[in-house]
């Protein structure tokens, strides 16, 4: 998910974004553990989503 993208949603949609994020981040860990993933920069992908959105939220509970 792209920063601009990140800054149009709404606080309730970032957290449940968040949430999605964490899961799909735990599911493609486990799934490369048992047997390795046809494109593993996708787990990269979904963690910098995942700090991208956690920096979105921090930064509105600050305003």
């Amino acid at each position: 998910m792209r920063q601009s993208e990140v800054k149009e949603l709404s606080v309730e949609e970032l957290y449940e974004e968040l949430t999605n994020n964490k899961t799909k981040l735990s599911d493609l860990k486990m799934t490369h553990v048992l047997s390795p993933l046809e494109n593993p920069s996708e787990i990269k992908k979904v963690r910098r989503s995942i700090a991208r959105i956690a920096t979105e939220i921090t930064k509105r509970e600050l305003d």
